[in-house]
């Protein structure tokens, strides 16, 4: 066998993560969730700022507060939500920096 067939290491295998790196928790699953769960909420938060809006444009008389209100979820949701979802994948991306050095002085 070959020294590449031998060795375990994501580096060695020219950065294909395979099934094996998955089992070994090589391969990172939570930064794809991250991704995932940043477009529900960016839905969610588009959703409830169109809510407010049409909340304040039931038969009352317009609610003004309410429409900001919406309009703010609209434009800042999104954005809060980005935010987050890039500081916590940004503990992955350090890792794999890390890695990628680490891998280089071998």
């Amino acid at each position: 066998m070959s020294k590449r067939a031998n060795d375990s290491s994501p580096a060695a295998r020219d950065g294909e993560p395979s099934l094996e790196d998955f089992w070994a928790f090589r391969t990172m699953l939570t930064p794809l969730l991250i991704q995932i769960l940043f477009w529900i909420g960016v839905f969610a938060c588009i959703g409830f700022g169109v809510y407010l809006i049409v909340q304040a444009t039931t038969p009352e008389p317009l609610d003004k507060v309410r429409v900001m209100h919406g309009v703010a979820w609209i434009m800042f949701g999104p954005l809060a939500v980005r935010l987050v979802c890039e500081s916590i994948i940004l503990f992955f991306r350090i890792n794999e920096t890390l890695t990628e050095i680490k891998n280089k002085l071998k």
